[in-house]
């Protein structure tokens, strides 16, 4: 149990004790002290450690406030004000553990205890179907794992001697022996367990602002107070009821509501969102989610499956092309790899491995310099401001390549999604660099083929065919967003990026674009843009949107995005956006109700007689009102 959750029973379980001795005709004075001792300590030594800063704290005030009223004999009120403002502090810290265990429970399911015990170059086994403890690398077995909460993959991924493992997946029907590479505080799953804590802990701009304001008014609280207790003694009031009217004045003026009214739905919002599988890094960017007013998709491996499929190769070509791509990251490389592994090819070891994006990979194999990009052998062009161009002289040839027809992925200078590609030395060894130009014939001769072209020391010796796939939810999560006019931004070619345009329902395309043109697009549809992309080839337009979600492949896009749909579900993105603008309602509507309250009760107590319980019952009763009604985005309904 919380501490604030227990120190709240406890000290509303002494009160209601003292209540009944108290009507019994008891001595109920041991109990209200270890009420007001319960439910105080905590906000006295917060309130204390913020004036020694030099800094005003409501817990303080109310402290203050509580055994004024004490001092007056108004011992009942004043555990009343204890207990109602225990009871508030308990329920945000709910809110924010919910945060944080919505997350644990998404990403594992249940505690990896074992892990914690397990040191870098332990070797552990992993039975079928248990869950692996630790990141590591298989030193022996094969299985499949389902690393779904990881990496968005939809299906069991091969494991074998080599591979990487996570923490939190599930193993399949093999047993795997598994070398443990991190230690548990840095898996992934725990990275990301610790970014949803940060999140819980950070403050969205209305709470600082709030924040500021309140150091000013607490101050003017306190003012008023003395000024309610001091001039009216000085023209001869009496002392009681003076005390007791300044002492309710610093109750019910007191902004607990107030400060109260931002951070629950916020916090609840985003233990919500963890649920259903996204993870918002932040109170700001939920707050920031509620006010996009534009939303850009990327195309691979967001729109699409970004996971194309070889169908069509020579196996010379094939395996000479998996040589040289064994080393990228990117889903047309693994996609080349892994058709060659299925044809049962030989593929040999590569050295001199380099990559940039937007134009290929270069590799040293068996002694012959490959190429694989989208390039001609043959242009005035460049591809490479560090090194050697893939055309074939000292000009520039600039972006050659482009996107395939009908839903295939190209790969190289414009051929995908910012995909990784080679800097260096190209195929025929011209001196260049990365133009912004293509000269005719090199897009022609770009455009001539549908896929990856294969160089052999500067003579093209083939092309490899890819295709991807439209993912089944993407039509209808892009009519879900109609209202904010959504933006495709891809690399590919501009008649492929019209086609997947078409079939999801996006009218505005922006193609050929190279990764920092990505950022140029989002910065020109103004200052509220939601980036969805995978969060691999797209970090820095996703940095510069207004909110950056990237889908799926968790461990890629912890640093780079705002949030991260964990389930690879474009669904759950028009569902964030609506639960993200009912938290900004609940926000103002939580301002309204503390401010009116705060007004009304202040106006009450100047201009009429308000009694003390009922100032602190409709204070507190505000507090509790705004926190419950930030709670309410817990519930399941609000999803959706």
């Amino acid at each position: 149990m919380l501490s604030e959750v227990r120190w709240a029973v406890v000290a509303t379980g002494c009160f209601l004790a003292a209540l009944a001795v108290d009507f019994a005709g008891g001595p109920a004075w041991p109990l209200y002290v270890a009420c007001y001792a319960a439910g105080g300590w905590a906000p006295l030594l917060d309130g204390l450690r913020a004036l020694r800063e030099k800094t005003l704290d409501v817990d303080l005030l109310m402290i203050v406030a509580a055994l004024g009223a004490a001092a007056i004999g108004q011992v009942f009120d004043g555990g009343l004000l204890i207990v109602i403002f225990a009871i508030s502090g308990a329920l945000e810290a709910v809110a924010t553990r919910r945060t944080a265990n919505s997350v644990r429970n998404l990403m594992v399911g249940e505690e990896l205890a074992a892990g914690a015990e397990l040191a870098v170059g332990d070797v552990v086994l992993v039975r079928p179907g248990e869950r692996i403890a630790a990141d590591g690398e298989v030193v022996d077995g094969v299985s499949e794992v389902d690393q779904a909460s990881i990496t968005g993959e939809p299906l069991p991924v091969p494991k074998g001697v080599g591979d990487e493992v996570f923490a939190g997946t599930l193993n399949g029907t093999g047993a795997l022996r598994v070398r443990v590479t991190r230690t548990a505080e840095d898996t992934v799953v725990a990275r990301i367990v610790a970014m949803v804590e940060e999140a819980s802990a950070t403050k969205a701009k209305t709470q600082l602002f709030i924040e500021k304001i309140e150091q000013r008014y607490s101050v003017c609280v306190v003012a008023a107070t003395l000024a309610l207790f001091f001039v009216p003694l000085a023209f001869g009031a009496a002392l009681q009821p003076t005390l007791l009217r300044a002492m309710t004045f610093m109750i019910v003026a007191s902004p607990c509501a107030v400060v109260l009214a931002t951070m629950p739905p916020l916090l609840s919002a985003i233990a919500n969102a963890g649920r259903h599988g996204v993870l918002v890094k932040s109170a700001v960017v939920m707050e920031r989610l509620a006010t996009v007013d534009r939303v850009a998709f990327d195309k691979t491996g967001t729109l699409t499956e970004g996971a194309p499929r070889v169908v069509e190769a020579d196996d010379e070509v094939l395996r000479l092309a998996a040589a040289a791509e064994y080393g990228s990251e990117h889903p047309l490389g693994r996609a080349i790899v892994s058709a060659a592994q299925e044809r049962g090819l030989e593929v040999s070891s590569a050295r001199e491995f380099s990559a940039v994006p937007g134009v290929g990979v270069r590799a040293v194999v068996d002694g012959r310099r490959v190429f694989v990009g989208r390039g001609s052998g043959r242009g005035d062009g460049e591809v490479g401001r560090s090194g050697l161009g893939a055309g074939g002289g000292d000009g520039v040839a600039g972006p050659v390549g482009d996107g395939l027809d009908d839903g295939e992925v190209g790969h190289g200078p414009r051929g995908g999604d910012g995909e990784v590609g080679s800097i260096g030395r190209g195929p025929d060894g011209g001196e260049g660099e990365v133009g912004r130009g293509a000269t005719a014939s090199a897009v022609e001769t770009s455009r001539s083929g549908p896929g990856p072209v294969v160089f052999v020391d500067g003579v093209e010796v083939g092309r490899i065919v890819l295709s991807d796939r439209l993912r089944d939810d993407a039509p209808a999560a892009v009519a879900a967003l109609a209202e904010f006019e959504p933006v495709l931004l891809t690399g590919d070619s501009d008649e492929a990026a019209r086609k997947i345009a078409a079939d999801v329902g996006i009218a505005d395309v922006r193609a050929e674009l190279f990764p920092q043109d990505k950022v140029t697009a989002v910065r020109e549809l103004g200052d509220r843009v939601l980036l969805v992309g995978d969060g691999i080839n797209d970090a820095p337009a996703l940095a510069a949107a207004h909110v950056g979600i990237a889908v799926g492949r968790v461990d890629l896009a912890l640093q780079t995005a705002d949030a991260v749909v964990v389930r690879d579900d474009l669904a759950a993105i028009p569902s964030v956006i609506r639960l993200a603008r009912r938290a900004r309602r609940l926000v103002l509507a939580n301002l309204a109700i503390a401010a009116t309250c705060i007004v009304g009760l202040v106006l009450w107590d100047l201009l009429g007689d308000l009694p003390l319980p009922l100032g602190v019952a409709g204070h507190e009763g505000s507090t509790a009102l705004v926190a419950l009604n930030g709670l309410r985005l817990l519930r399941k309904s609000a999803w959706g």
